[in-house]
Order: C-alpha cells, then structure tokens, then sequence
C-alpha cells in the first residue's frame, strides 16, 4: 500500500492509476447507484466489498429503472465511457482543450462511431447508452449549432461533466490551476452553473494529486483555493466533517448530513425536489464533495476511499469514479483483481488510454514550454530585460 499521506509515482504510474481507478470505481458503484446506504446493506447482506452483480439479479433486462442496462459483474458506465472519449479527443487534438473540441471531436465520436458499450453488450453508438445531461451535447452543438461556448446553458445542473474531466486535470498534472481553467472552458459546452464549476475544481484535485509529495489535504487545499460559491462551500464543510473520522462506515451517514444543504436533488435520489439541478450559486452537486470526503477518510487509500463512496449509495458510480481518480493519482495502487475482473468484464483496455495520455501529455508540457519561453523573449524586448530561456 501507497504510505498514507504522501502522493508517489512517475507521471506515467500517475495518469495510469487515475484512469485505471476511474474505471474501477464506476464499475464498482455501478449497480448500487441510486439506493441508499440501507438498502446497499440489506440488498447484499452487509456492505459491497468488491464487484457484485446487478441489482435485481437474473431479471435485469427487464428489471426497471435499470432496463436494459447490465450494470453490475465489473462492468463500467457512462462516466468511464464518456472520459475514454475524451481521452480519444486529446489523442486527436495533441494541445490543450476547449469548448470548440468537444463541438468539432467529440459531439462527432459520440455520434458516428460505433463503440462496445458494456451495460448493452453489445456495438452501440455512445450516444445511445449516454443519458440524457450527455445527449444535450449533440443536441445543443450538433443540431442546434450553439455556440461551444454557451451551449451548456439549460441544461440540467448535474455532474455529467465533472464525471469525465479526469483527463484534463492529468494533462495538466500538478498544476490545478491550469486544469480548473481548462476543465472550466471544456465544461462550458455541456454544464453552466456549479455543474461546470464541479468539473474545474475535480480536474483541479487530478492535477494537484499529481503532484510530488501530494496527500489528501494538499488536494482538498488546493480545491478551497479555486472552487467558488457553493461549490467551495460544500468542499469545505463536508472535508472538515471527514478529517474526524478514519473510516467509511462511520463516516457515511455524517458526509450526507453535511453536503444536504447544498444538493438540490433532496433525500430521494430517484425523486428529485421540484428545486433539483437549476442553476444556483448557493449549491453544489454532491458528488464531488462527498469524493473529496471520502478521499479524507481513507488517508488517500484507494480501496478505502472506493469502497466508501460506493456504500454511500445514491450517485455512487459518479463519487466512485471521482475518489478512484484522485486516489489512483495520489499513488495509492488500484487493486489488481478489481483492475482485472473489470477490463475482462466490461472487454476494455484499461491501460492503452493511459498510455495514449500520457504521450500526449508530455507533448502537450513541451508545448507549453515553448509557448512560455516566446512569451519570456516578446516580455524582455518590450521591457528591455534580458531573457533566461
């Protein structure tokens, strides 16, 4: 195990274990989302320990609200989906991200490109297995040619862009500021409202746990320092309710308690309030919050911190695969059994988007070199100063 507390790994382990623990935990939290911690417990004869199966067992392709998805048996969901097509749109770009790249890479992957998706068990479009937050995409870009810019406006407020936004915070590893902006301009295309602020700060906590020497903490910090509104409160106070506690069981029910005020879904996870997912500056999506909490619990452990946002329950894929990412670029090792049972069920290879980020990014840094050192020389002419690059 990873020491508790200090983050550790070369950049490639780094992207390799947030991409990787991103998978996992969807695929974990996959076929308990959306029920409470209660029922996780009385479904599976105590709290999920590992990969279990669907919900409703054998009767699954028929079993509503879940039809026709197979979620459950290690296989991953939308968000992992959604941040491997990303993944495919820096592979293409090779330079930093923006609203214009989701329009003109990845609205097209999502609609042309047929894709196995898992949960159908099958060849399918991404767009047919994406929900509805994620259609707005093509409908908004595609169809309604919106400007990239804005077209994230009405949508519902929810976290179906800060669920993939691992990648952006991994391009710009160790530097949270970079990737809050880019994250944010990204977003932009898909969310408004502290939906688009979640993405900034979750790339922000990939980019700061990629940092050497890095820990639960220094993440946590460096998300107060950027995240605004709600957004930063909601951190802040469900974050300073996980430091006093060491363990996800004890842990689940105060992390609720503490992020309610800010989530406008309400205590039903499947009956929102009529208040549920409009813009707000005073709320939060929970999702991020109770990531970060649970990343504070664990110690930065990654089974710890997976498994705790799983038995939360609710939208339990989403916090899974935000605390697996930032616990897998903190360095804390992904389960290999878990890594494992999840490529061979979801028939994905988990490792080769690591390995197409990690060629990018460094093309990407000497990239921004090289941009940094024309900006130093135009500086020193115009000020008269000599130039160090």
């Amino acid at each position: 195990m990873t020491p508790k507390g200090e983050g550790t790994g070369t950049l490639d382990e780094r992207i390799a274990g947030a991409l990787v623990g991103a998978a996992v935990g969807d695929a974990l939290g996959g076929p308990v989302e959306g029920y409470s911690p209660d029922q996780i417990t009385e479904r599976h004869g105590g709290r999920v320990h590992g990969v279990v199966g669907p919900w409703n067992g054998d009767d699954w392709p028929t079993a509503r609200p879940i039809a026709p998805y197979h979620k459950g048996d290690g296989h991953v969901t939308d968000d992992t989906l959604m941040t491997h097509a990303l993944v495919r749109v820096y592979a293409t770009v090779r330079d930093h991200l923006d609203a214009y790249s989701v329009a003109t890479h990845l609205v097209p992957d999502l609609m042309t490109t047929p894709r196995w998706i898992p949960e159908l068990e099958a060849e399918a479009l991404p767009l047919q297995r994406i929900f509805l937050a994620e259609k707005w995409l093509v409908a908004r870009l595609h169809y309604g040619h919106v400007d990239p810019r804005e077209a994230g406006s009405g949508n519902i407020v929810n976290c179906g862009a800060a669920m993939y936004m691992a990648p952006v915070g991994l391009v710009n590893a160790a530097n949270p500021a970079g990737a809050y902006t880019e994250a944010l301009d990204v977003a932009g295309a898909h969310q408004s409202s502290y939906g688009r602020e979640a993405a900034g700060v979750f790339a922000a906590a990939v980019a700061a746990a990629c940092a050497p020497g890095a820990t639960p903490d220094s993440v946590v910090a460096a998300c107060l320092s950027l995240a605004k509104d709600g957004t930063r409160d909601a951190v802040e106070a469900v974050c300073e309710v996980a430091s006093r506690y060491t363990d996800f069981e004890s842990a689940l029910v105060p992390l609720r308690r503490a992020v309610a005020p800010y989530d406008t879904v309400g205590p039903d996870y499947r009956s929102p309030s009529l208040g549920a997912r409009r813009p707000s500056r005073l709320h939060s999506i929970e999702e991020l919050p109770v990531a970060l909490g649970m990343l504070i619990v664990s110690g930065g452990d990654f089974r710890h911190a997976v498994l705790g946002s799983v038995n939360y329950g609710r939208d339990c894929d989403s916090i899974a695969t935000m605390a697996g990412a930032v616990a897998g670029a903190l360095g804390s090792p992904v389960p290999h059994d878990w890594a494992k049972t999840v490529a061979e069920s979801s028939r994905l290879d988990l490792d080769a988007p690591a390995r197409t980020l990690t060629e990018v990014t460094r093309e990407i840094f000497d990239h921004d070199v090289e941009r940094r050192r024309a900006h130093e020389r135009a500086y020193a002419a115009l000020t008269g100063t000599p130039c160090s690059g």
